[in-house]
């Protein structure tokens, strides 16, 4: 019975491992698979050979979700598995393409997302599962933790460019909220990328993809190398470096940016910021101007901004666009037309393992993972805000705005204000780079009955953020347009253009640094026999320690970089903690068909305090082709130390109305609608957020080719750590007026965005994965998988007796939560011959819809963004055992992004958060092992 049992329970274990995967890829399974594989019974030919043979202990592994080594058995909670088979047959080549794909992570940072000129944490890429925030998501590397992006800002955790895509084997994703067991920022989920433990000989790669229309292309290559055989030699040792270079895409190289028709349909989310420059004007000098018979365009000026070139405006990129920005007497920037959509990149990687013998029974190992991601941004020109004589403009020159008429409102005596884009100084560029260094050191093995794994962690991040060109010095520039030299309403004189050349700012204007260091340990045993096997139990401890350090430059501080102005108050900033952590588990296997598995967490952070985090999970097999499991625990996270200490951020928003003046000018968007300020704020009295977590799901398996596999999860997150967002804020004057600074003309100073614990957060929904898989026909073998997530619930609550807001279907603040995502690929492969055809999928959406007009309700006419729906083909030739080519096409229909109205994103027209600009691309692939 013993052994039916243990046949039952291994079928039910294929089973389930076949259907816990990503649709992306289609295998789902638990950690260790080649392990398992290794546990086919010892045949009676085999005992024949030696009456004294003893059969190699079975190997136990552990799976992401469980510290507690196990033969045969499904843990209560889901996990997913990515092998590396599957990353290469989809053509991705980094981490961050890697979780695009996967439907439970909505909202990460990416490349395209981070487009925006002096925008916060550029250069990060994360991982978002559950979309209820980057800071809630956990990402492990070979189990343990890395040091997070350094910058500080909104988000934290780790980069993804700090994780070395080339030398992963796999990745597990642990898709219920473990704090239990890996700590307070795992409230989403876990996310575990495990590298190659061993490998030997040398082996080559190159990869090259190509987009259709240009920009954006890609090239890599990567050498894997290793030496060293554990059973013969006692050691192996082996190293993978890669190197990716990406070329930038801009708006020019895309025609889908026309097709958008941002100008007609989003006129006011563009800029006021033009060349030739827009003049604003004082209420007292546009009515002096009128009585002196100044027109713009044959007509008698009505509006405070204006501008002598209209109708002409200096197009494309400046237009006259009357329902714009800059309205109907002066020109509007569309900035869509001259600006980029993807950034040009250098990513460099390795991973160097070393892995030593030292007993039968313990292991001596060693991991250096060092990277280095540098980033250029190409944003817009520079804006210039320049308040001048009146004399120094040739429209005005003529006139006496020196009279009592005309300067009734000056703060200065016959002071304009220019806004003015400043093309000769070229496009604002910046570099960021960021720079990962990881060493470990550990000791695994077993002694008496007892696994153990204990090892020293040392991980740094460090951010370079520098101004390469286009930013000026502003005292300087100001001066040049007051003396004439430059020139804001055509072509400079030489000696205008030789002074712009002059005051380009080339400095690293920031610099941050994390740097993170820990030990930690786990050990387990079994601690009896229950009847369904035996009980085990696990106790681990970790203790750490955080260090932050931020460093603006001298030039930065002087506050003299027209742009890239520094913040009241600021200045560098160091903070450190200690974090300290204890941990046990226990396996329960009640009987053959009931297994339970307890675990808590006790983390206590310094300054901030600590609390418990229990978890209980339960499985259920009642048949060999069906499980069921369900899981409930509560958990903590700490603030981290970006949201406790973090120098004031400033930055601005989208171009919105402000409801309060706009009722005063008769909702005039060119006087009322700006890119208004904003100061981000940390909070050093934060309290840790609380959650709760709960999972319900089966596994059912009808046939030797079918299964699906059914996951409810609900989080509940309160005491939420949140700004309001700005859109919000200014459409409930009401309420949140008093986060809204004013100057005395009760015109926006900016807006306050302070972090706070507010309110309470609830996400729920359902994961599916159907797999259909090993077919065999005369044409080759078939199969097909689906892996989905259906959200049920997704909303805020933005203070405590607010009711919530949901962001399910409806782009609300910073984004969107689709209700359905999906990957679909089907395979097929014959000898030596294979391709696949996948399919990315998101639901459509209400559009933000948020800009007011106090007369009609809306700015923007209500927009619902449609599906979004991309197809890749891919195939291989394993031409021998050593070499292999692949190529295949993404975005094989070349769709394009479906137009949304949402101010949040400094790209207009499009959701950069999801969609990709980059459209219809070719990639090819050679592979050569020598082995």
């Amino acid at each position: 019975m013993a052994d039916l049992h243990g046949m039952r329970i291994s079928t039910m274990a294929h089973a389930v491992r076949r259907t816990l995967g990503l649709g992306m890829v289609g295998l789902m399974g638990l950690a260790g698979q080649q392990a398992l594989a290794q546990q086919a019974p010892v045949t009676a030919a085999a005992t024949a050979d030696s009456e004294t043979q003893v059969a190699k202990p079975v190997q136990r592994v552990e799976i992401t979700g469980s510290a507690i080594k196990r033969i045969e058995s499904e843990p209560a909670l889901p996990v997913q598995v990515i092998t590396r088979a599957e990353i290469e047959k989809v053509g991705v080549t980094t981490a961050s393409e890697i979780l695009a794909r996967l439907s439970s992570n909505v909202g990460g940072l990416t490349d395209g997302a981070s487009i925006n000129v002096g925008g916060d944490q550029r250069g990060f890429n994360s991982a978002n599962l559950r979309g209820i925030g980057t800071s809630s998501t956990l990402v492990l590397l070979n189990g343990r933790r890395m040091a997070n992006f350094a910058s500080p800002g909104d988000d934290t955790g780790v980069d993804l460019n700090n994780i070395p895509a080339s030398a992963i084997q796999r990745v597990e994703v642990l898709l219920d909220g473990a704090s239990a067991l890996y700590g307070t920022d795992a409230i989403g989920g876990v996310i575990n990328f495990i590298t190659r433990k061993d490998f030997k000989g040398i082996e080559l790669s190159t990869y090259g993809n190509k987009t259709q229309e240009g920009g954006a292309g890609k090239r890599t290559a990567t050498i894997t190398a290793g030496f060293g055989d554990l059973d013969t030699n006692g050691f192996n040792i082996f190293t993978v470096a890669d190197i990716q270079a990406t070329s930038a895409l801009f708006t020019s190289q895309r025609k889908f940016v026309g097709d958008l028709r941002v100008p007609e349909r989003l006129p006011h989310l563009l800029s006021g910021f033009t060349s030739p420059a827009n003049i604003r004007l004082t209420g007292a000098q546009r009515d002096y101007l009128n009585s002196q018979g100044f027109s713009i365009n044959g007509q008698p000026i009505t509006r405070t901004t204006i501008n002598p070139s209209v109708p002409n405006c200096a197009p494309p990129a400046n237009l006259y666009l009357p329902s714009g920005t800059g309205g109907s007497e002066a020109c509007t920037y569309d900035y869509m037309g001259d600006t980029e959509l993807f950034p040009k990149s250098n990513k460099l990687n390795s991973l160097t393992r070393g892995v030593f013998q030292i007993t039968p029974s313990t292991q001596l190992y060693a991991e250096v993972a060092l990277s280095r991601s540098r980033t250029s941004y190409v944003g817009s020109s520079a804006r210039v805000r320049a308040y001048v004589d009146y004399s120094v403009i040739p429209a005005l020159a003529g006139y006496n705005m020196l009279s009592p008429e005309a300067s009734a409102d000056d703060d200065v005596l016959g002071e304009v204000e220019l806004r003015v884009r400043l093309n000769e100084a070229g496009r604002r560029t910046s570099e960021l780079t960021s720079e990962s260094q990881r060493y470990v050191v550990g000791l695994t093995g077993s002694a008496n009955g007892w696994d153990y794994d204990m090892g020293f962690n040392h991980s740094v991040n460090t951010i370079k953020d520098r101004d390469t060109h286009g930013y000026v010095l502003y005292n300087e520039v100001r001066q040049g347009i007051i003396d004439g030299l430059i020139n804001p309403f055509g072509p400079s004189s030489p000696a205008g253009v030789a002074l712009l050349d002059s005051i380009q700012v080339n400095d690293e204007v920031r610099r941050a640094k994390g740097t993170m260091d820990s030990i930690d340990f786990k050990v387990s045993h079994s601690v009896g026999t229950l009847a369904g096997g035996d009980a085990g139990l696990a106790i681990g401890g970790e203790w750490r320690r955080e260090r932050n350090t931020f460093t603006p430059s001298a030039l930065l501080m002087s506050d003299n970089i027209n742009d890239d102005f520094a913040p009241e108050g600021g200045g560098a900033t160091a903070n450190s903690r200690k974090v300290k952590a204890i941990f046990g588990e226990l396996l329960l296997p009640f009987s053959k068909q009931w297994e339970a598995q307890v675990s808590a967490r006790y983390d206590h952070y310094q300054v901030v305090g600590g609390a418990a985090s229990p978890k209980v999970g339960l499985t259920y097999t009642p048949t060999k082709t069906m499980l069921f499991r369900a899981s409930a625990g509560r958990g903590f996270r700490a603030p981290s130390m970006n949201e406790l200490y973090r120098p004031t951020v400033y930055s601005a928003t989208a171009t919105l109305p402000d409801p309060v003046y706009c009722a005063t000018v008769n909702n005039d968007y060119a006087e009322c609608a700006f890119n208004w300020d904003t100061r981000r704020y940390s909070n050093a009295n934060l309290k840790p957020e609380k959650s709760k977590q709960a999972s319900i799901g089966m596994v059912i398996q009808p046939s030797r080719n079918a299964s699906m596999t059914l996951d409810y999860w609900r989080i509940k997150r309160t005491d939420l750590i949140s700004e309001i967002g700005d859109d919000i804020i200014l459409n409930n004057p009401a309420k949140y007026g008093n986060l809204v600074i004013r100057d005395e003309d009760n015109e926006i100073d900016y807006i306050e965005l302070r972090k706070e614990n507010r309110g309470a957060q609830i996400a729920s929904g359902l994961d599916l994965v159907l797999d259909y898989s090993g077919v065999k026909t005369f044409a080759g073998r078939f199969g097909g998988r689906l892996s989905g997530t259906y959200v049920l619930d997704s909303k805020i609550q933005n203070a405590k007796g607010d009711p919530f807001v949901s962001n399910l279907g409806r782009f609300v603040t910073d984004g969107v939560v689709q209700r359905w995502r999906h990957t679909i690929s089907m395979d097929w492969d014959n000898g030596p011959l294979s391709a696949t055809l996948s399919n990315t999928f998101s639901s459509g959406y209400h559009d933000q819809n948020s800009a007011i007009n106090l007369d009609d309700g809306s700015v923007v006419a209500p927009n619902k963004v449609t599906s979004y729906s991309l197809w890749d083909l891919t195939g291989a030739w394993q031409i021998n055992k050593n070499f292999k080519l692949r190529a295949g096409m993404q975005n094989m229909f070349n769709r394009t992004p479906p137009f949304s109205n949402q101010a949040y994103y400094f790209l207009s027209g499009y959701d950069p958060t999801y969609t990709d600009p980059r459209g219809r691309r070719f990639f090819a692939s050679a592979n050569y092992a020598f082995k």
